[in-house]
């Protein structure tokens, strides 16, 4: 266990346990960071009242108690019943110094769950726009967190592969040919080969061989199973998957074809959900649609809003399919903890499906389910970020265009660099910047993009970070020293030193947090922290020339902690780690 704070609480909790018996040891310690102090804890103000005694009083029965000598230096009772608490330095350089042999840096190793994890979703034959790139960036980074900590994550990304345009697409498919180069647009310009089709069936006549008929009959053949509809249909499934593993590579991101769950996963279970939800009860035929009505779900004028589940033509729409998903998620994936991230406007759907499947039985109270909202990427004017036309932005033209910036920077900055270097740094850089702007801001609030600010190299950005890790490479290099070399004994008998030291013991418990809360963005806050601690101790603790050798070796040591927090924490939310900058 790493976490100063964690240490504390669990010593403070045994004080509580010995100070007012056993069924006060599980009592929260409320410890918290304090400026009179490293830590504070303000328990005793919550207990006085429950035990009915001054604070001070409480105070001083549990320093009576509390055994922290090998791990504090200063102990007293401040204010109206504050415990401060001032870490020994020997104990935080210790602590510290283990981390060198951490493989988990001090995170820990949760029960593991199995745990679906919904994110991307993007639409077959269509172009992946800005509006999909938060959804698959915090969703990759809570997949890589929670499988850090030790949970099974189980990728779905829900595409949108069936439903009534395919009707149209697989006709414009056969109209233009299967192997012609318009077909080919679904791997590179989804977007064309989906608006031909559209403006195909938009101009098209009102006769029986007319386009849009014929697009309306493949419907039916697709909803029914014909084979050659069918044949088709994966046709333009597996261009588009060409698409999206281009975007996904582009990204770094985890996700693959094994990962992919779309609609059409779902459609065998869908007669069966309505038809369980109907004999339960828990389903009704209103205006010829099958509907469930939920308490406390009303619209304008306090009238039930329904959930729909069979439309009155006979068709499914997305609650079906995501019904299905949950009993899918829990009956076969055995789920512990289903996320969503998905758009914020979501959230009334999500909370009438989960009540409807809890009603129905097909979740557990056992199983949690989670909305990670995303809120929406905007543009200098404050609207949603779309293109000069106002059609939404691609999201390919926006990373390349992020990897062209950043080349500019890195061939301003390392002329001395080779071309490809330069390339492979600008990836890198371009990539990163977006992703962390992405998940330095909470998942579920609005961000202005802004590519001068994310590629800037001061200020919370991915570019910044990226910076404080090589610049721990550059010292070593300098210093013709390999990372792995660095094994001294740490001291942190300067103030930046111990800040830095505190900050890396850190590490640990904000990934837990999270993991437990999944929130990525307390993690960005985490490594910019950390990072101004680095350009802190710098300033101070000069490392390569310090006074002594064997403070020469404990600062390399440090600052091989730090790179390693550094290069794990920027893994986890998905940010590549240049070695030159």
């Amino acid at each position: 266990m790493a976490d100063p704070q964690e240490v504390l609480s669990r010593r403070v909790q045994s004080a509580l346990g010995a100070a007012f018996g056993p069924e006060f040891a599980d009592t929260d310690p409320v410890i918290r960071p304090s400026q009179f102090a490293d830590y504070q804890a303000n328990v005793a103000l919550a207990l006085a009242k429950r035990l009915g005694r001054k604070p001070r009083e409480v105070s001083a029965a549990i320093m009576e108690k509390l055994d922290v000598s090998d791990v504090c230096r200063d102990v007293e009772v401040s204010g109206p019943g504050f415990i401060n608490l001032t870490l020994r330095e020997d104990w935080i350089a210790e602590r510290t110094r283990r981390l060198l042999d951490d493989p988990r840096l001090g995170a820990p190793l949760q029960d593991g769950q199995n745990i679906p994890l919904d994110y991307s979703a993007p639409n077959v034959a269509k172009e992946m726009h800005v509006g999909h790139l938060r959804t698959t960036v915090v969703g990759d980074s809570l997949a890589r967190v929670l499988e850090f900590l030790g949970h099974n994550v189980i990728r779905q990304n829900h595409i949108g592969d069936w439903g009534t345009p395919f009707g149209m697409l697989i006709e414009h498919l056969l109209a233009v040919g299967e192997d012609s180069p318009e077909a080919d647009l679904v791997t590179t310009d989804p977007n064309a080969f989906y608006q031909a089709a559209r403006n195909e069936f938009d101009s098209s006549g009102p006769g029986p061989e007319d386009f849009a008929a014929r697009a309306r009959r493949r419907v039916v053949l697709l909803q029914n199973g014909d084979e050659e509809t069918l044949r088709l249909w994966r046709k333009l499934v597996g261009l588009s998957k060409v698409y999206f593993n281009k975007v996904y590579d582009r990204l770094g991101v985890t996700l693959t074809d094994d990962d992919l769950a779309g609609e059409s996963t779902y459609n065998d279970m869908l007669a069966d959900v309505c038809e369980e939800l109907e004999s339960k009860g828990i389903a009704e035929i209103s205006d010829g649609a099958l509907c469930v009505f939920l308490e406390g779900f009303t619209g304008r004028e306090d009238k039930p809003v329904p959930l729909i589940v069979r439309k009155s033509d006979g068709g499914y729409g997305y609650a079906t399919t995501d019904l299905a998903t949950v009993r899918h998620r829990v009956d076969d994936l055995k789920a512990d903890r289903i996320l969503y991230v998905v758009g914020a406007p979501q959230a009334m759907h999500f909370k009438m499906v989960w009540a409807t499947a809890r009603k129905a039985g097909w979740l557990p109270d056992n199983v949690e389910t989670v909305h990670v909202q995303i809120g929406n990427v905007l543009g200098a004017d404050g609207k949603i970020l779309r293109t000069r036309s106002g059609a939404p932005l691609r999201l390919m033209a926006l990373l390349d265009e992020a990897v062209e910036r950043a080349g500019a920077v890195v061939a301003q900055n390392r002329p001395d660099l080779d071309a490809a270097s330069r390339d492979e740094i600008a990836r890198m850089v371009g990539i990163g910047a977006v992703k962390y702007a992405d998940l330095s801001v909470a998942h579920d609030t609005e961000y202005t993009f802004d590519f001068d600010r994310m590629l800037a190299l001061n200020g919370n950005t991915g570019p910044y970070l990226q910076y404080a890790q090589a610049r721990i490479r550059s010292i070593f290099r300098k210093g013709g020293l390999e990372l792995s070399e660095a094994r001294g004994r740490i001291t942190v008998s300067q103030e930046a030193e111990r800040a830095l030291a505190l900050k890396l013991l850190e590490f640990g418990a904000v990934v837990a947090q999270v993991g437990d809360l999944l929130q990525p963005h307390r993690l960005s806050s985490y490594l910019f922290d950390l990072a101004q601690s680095l350009t802190a101790f710098y300033e101070h603790c000069p490392v390569l020339t310090a006074d002594t050798e064997a403070e020469r070796e404990s600062r390399l040591a440090l600052v091989a902690v730090a790179f390693r927090v550094l290069v794990q924490g920027l893994d986890l939310l998905g940010v590549e780690a240049p070695e030159h900058m």
